[in-house]
């Protein structure tokens, strides 16, 4: 069975993970809590297969719960309804954050906050783990209390002994006998604090054995700007999951139908609401080298990608931006995906206010960029359509040489300079662009200087092959 650990800050939560077959925690990560956490979540439970929750519950240093304890209670009531048959279970922890940085100190000079959450959040999952007697301890019906049985045997204990020393008075016990259950009690304290010790020390090398062996196998994916699904998934492909792993056993790579499948799957992301019915995630894997685990699947490569595209539309406020020109997310990353293979980034913007200008005033865009991605659906191969002549009439909605207005979807993934030059484009009023033969680019207002350029500039390249 999957157990997912949050340690839920104001700001992060900490992620971590385990299977209670091997209770091992893991550190996986964090989630910033900027609107969209509870889909990360959700789509991290996905990912798991699992609906199990164990929450970090803060308690004072004489065992009150404080502040932030009722922040955790109000996150798991809402984790509840966002979720559909969450299972919450709170475990007592006070100082993992101390703790947790203590743990990366030892093992490195450089660590970022969220780490420090995502070992946090491991500590308090490890904790759980030791506090279970056996797996049906995390049963249906149990209620979601804290959980630290030893704690808790303690209490009972000095409750048992406080009772005792009260009717000691009527004669049940002697002077001796009080000595005894105070002893006892102390050396209960004693013993238990020995184990304690005794089990994170087991919990540190087995932790430290596992951490090293999956820093071994680990491995970089890049997605470029102007990549296509296309090319992602050529990429993945040939992708050497193995890292600096040497051990014998080898993962194999990622086959056309694990890849397929991913990119067929729902995610669950706010910004993607804005496609239309049937879209793929063209567009929305944002360009970036990102690390993953060696036993990471396509989804979590996917779910990465996609989740810093969220922070960028955030962080940029390009919904916002791209209504000021008249143009909803999914429009603005169309046109994006257009600019991006269209021109370098210091022209971006003053290509993207031709193609809303062109737009705005009903004209065609005439980008051949998006006939060379029609060509790449239909006949990428180029065994139907062997000149430019035919290519430029390919029935395609992508065609926006044929058809006015955007085409029907993203053409490329788009860089942070694409997305920025559609929010934010240049004041012009030119209406034609050209890349010459000397990789410069050259404006026209009308159809007749474009024309002029064309013969002045772009002899070769403009008679390039689609």
């Amino acid at each position: 069975m999957k157990i997912i650990c949050l340690d839920v800050g104001e700001k992060r939560i900490g992620v971590a993970r385990a299977d209670s077959s091997t209770r091992i925690a893991i550190p996986v990560g964090f989630v910033e809590v900027d609107g969209t956490e509870w889909q990360k979540i959700e789509q991290i439970a996905k990912n798991n297969s699992t609906n199990l929750f164990v929450l970090g519950l803060p308690r004072s240093n004489d065992g009150n719960e404080t502040a932030q304890s009722m922040y955790v209670r109000g996150f798991a009531k809402t984790l509840a309804t966002k979720i559909t048959g969450a299972r919450i279970r709170f475990q007592d922890e006070s100082l993992t954050s101390v703790v947790a940085e203590e743990r990366l100190k030892a093992k490195k000079k450089r660590y970022e906050k969220g780490e420090i959450d995502a070992e946090a959040a491991a500590v308090i999952l490890q904790d759980f783990l030791e506090n279970l007697n056996n797996i049906s301890d995390l049963s249906e019906h149990e209620k979601t209390e804290p959980t630290n049985h030893m704690a808790e045997k303690v209490k009972l204990n000095a409750q048992i002994a406080k009772h005792k020393m009260k009717t000691s008075t009527k004669a049940l016990l002697s002077l001796t006998s009080l000595f005894i259950v105070v002893g006892g009690l102390i050396l209960g304290i004693i013993v238990v604090n020995h184990i304690r010790e005794e089990r994170a020390k087991q919990r540190a090398e087995e932790y430290a054995k596992l951490e090293a062996e999956m820093k071994a196998a680990t491995f970089n994916f890049t997605i470029k700007p102007g990549e296509s699904i296309y090319d992602i998934k050529k990429n993945l492909l040939a992708v050497d999951r193995n890292g600096n792993n040497n051990t014998e056993e080898k993962l194999p790579n990622y086959t056309d139908a694990e890849i397929d499948e991913a990119f067929d799957a729902e995610y669950n992301y706010d910004f993607l609401t804005s496609r239309p019915e049937g879209a793929t995630l063209e567009g929305f894997l944002y360009p970036e080298t990102l690390n993953f685990y060696s036993n990471s699947t396509v989804r979590d490569i996917l779910n990465a990608f996609l989740a810093e595209m969220g922070k960028v539309i955030s962080e940029n406020n390009l919904i916002e931006l791209y209504a000021n020109q008249n143009l909803s997310l999914y429009d603005g990353v169309i046109m994006a995906s257009i600019v991006q293979k269209e021109a370098p980034s210091p022209e971006q913007p003053t290509v993207a206010q031709i193609f809303l200008s062109r737009l705005e005033m009903g004209m065609s865009l005439g980008s051949d960029v998006t006939v060379s991605y029609a060509l790449d659906t239909i006949d990428p191969e180029r065994q139907i359509y062997r000149d430019n002549s035919t290519a430029l009439l390919i029935e395609s909605c992508y065609n926006t040489r044929l058809y006015s207005g955007l085409p029907c979807g993203p053409i490329s993934n788009p860089g942070l300079s694409a997305l920025l030059a559609v929010a934010n484009p240049t004041d012009t009023s030119y209406l034609y662009f050209l890349t010459g033969d000397d990789g410069l680019m050259y404006y026209g207002y009308t159809e007749s200087e474009h024309i002029q350029n064309i013969y002045q500039h772009c002899q070769q390249l403009c008679n390039v092959a689609l």
